[in-house]
């Protein structure tokens, strides 16, 4: 994957991100290594949402890895904590930050409770 197909990429993931469970504004530079490399960064602010394909130089954090975790992450698909403990991606800065964002794109696809129907007793003859 390219460079610009990750940032397009990532900003049609940011529109679904939980804009509301975030109350303060919150600056992530997603640093891209290996295939796809370079930088852009997500700002949430006021219940709006903004990606740029560019550095960010007074973010809150970075956050390093491959695009295929990095756009995991973005679009909710990943278990942060498991991944960042697992050595999958970096977080450089305030890492309160870094778990905020991971909470709101975690809700992204957050699913609905199944529904349950309730079944009638079968009469017994």
């Amino acid at each position: 994957m390219i460079y610009e197909d990750i940032v397009k990429k990532a900003a049609r993931a940011a529109k679904k991100v939980d804009k509301k469970a975030i109350q303060e504004h919150l600056a992530v530079e997603f640093d891209i290594e290996g295939e796809g490399e370079g930088a852009f960064y997500v700002e949430l602010d006021k219940g709006k949402i903004d990606v740029q394909p560019y550095e960010y130089y007074d973010c809150d954090c970075h956050i390093r890895g491959a695009a295929d975790v990095i756009m995991d992450l973005i679009e909710g698909k990943l278990d942060a904590t498991v991944a960042y403990l697992q050595g999958k991606f970096r977080v450089e800065g305030d890492f309160d930050k870094a778990v905020s964002f991971a909470r709101a794109v975690s809700k992204t696809t957050a699913k609905a409770p199944a529904k349950t129907t309730a079944k009638t007793p079968a009469k017994k003859k």
